[in-house]
């Protein structure tokens, strides 16, 4: 990770979260073919607590975080792209670009080669979009996608639709395509728990009459309801082309 650590007090030094709300018991890291560079824009690198990429790096032993804005000039990314051995692609949805949900077991397998780099842009869309029009690198790379069909559980947080994904939300199903491509073969069963632990979280602090955002007037179904709007600034990273 390629980022100063950074702690408070009464905060867990592995999840960043407080204490109380520690979610370290239902992580349970595992080994990837695919290793997966998760690209974090500063503002979600601030918001660490509820932060999706820093769950998904603790998750898999094969990651890693870089944050910036602009990748052009970044060295490791340059030094993973200059590898000759390592094939390295974009999870960013495009026209163009290989679509797991619709591709075979061996066109898988021939695609991503033996040693796969998979980029991740971590932040809102428009952030997205401007960490990929600035890094002209990440310009150059073949992009992977996927068909989704079900909606973000990340109700804590406002989705342009109901069909867009939190980062971790993102890689769960790559990592299942992987999976049933026979690519990777790796248990993910277990592997939102701490994710959905963080909502269980966010959820009780929310109808909590002891807390200063505590609304009597709100309930479990409101918040689930209010989730999706047509709202671009907060984090997602795939929807249904």
């Amino acid at each position: 990770m390629q980022v100063e650590e950074k702690n408070t007090r009464n905060n867990c030094y592995k999840c960043m979260r407080p204490s109380s709300t520690c979610i370290c018991k239902y992580i349970k890291s595992f080994q990837t073919k695919t290793r997966f560079v998760i690209l974090m824009h500063p503002k979600e690198y601030n918001k660490e607590k509820n932060g999706t990429g820093f769950m998904t790096n603790l998750q898999l032993k094969n990651s890693e975080i870089i944050v910036g804005v602009d990748f052009t000039n970044n060295k490791r990314i340059n030094e993973i792209l200059s590898e000759e051995k390592n094939f390295s692609f974009l999870l960013y949805p495009g026209k163009d670009s290989f679509n797991l949900s619709t591709r075979t077991s061996p066109e898988i397998n021939s695609f991503f080669g033996k040693n796969p780099f998979f980029f991740i842009l971590d932040g809102t869309w428009p952030c997205a979009r401007k960490m990929l029009k600035l890094s002209e690198n990440l310009q150059q790379l073949k992009r992977v996608s996927f068909d989704n069909k079900i909606k973000s559980k990340f109700i804590i947080k406002q989705q342009p639709k109901p069909l867009c994904l939190s980062t971790i939300e993102s890689v769960y199903t790559v990592l299942n395509l992987l999976n049933k491509g026979e690519f990777e073969k790796c248990e993910t069963t277990n592997f939102l728990m701490p994710f959905k632990k963080m909502i269980e979280h966010q959820l009780e602090y929310f109808l909590n009459p002891t807390s200063k955002n505590y609304n009597p007037t709100l309930n479990k179904k409101n918040i689930i309801k209010n989730s999706y709007k047509n709202n671009t600034e907060r984090r997602v990273i795939f929807e249904q082309s």
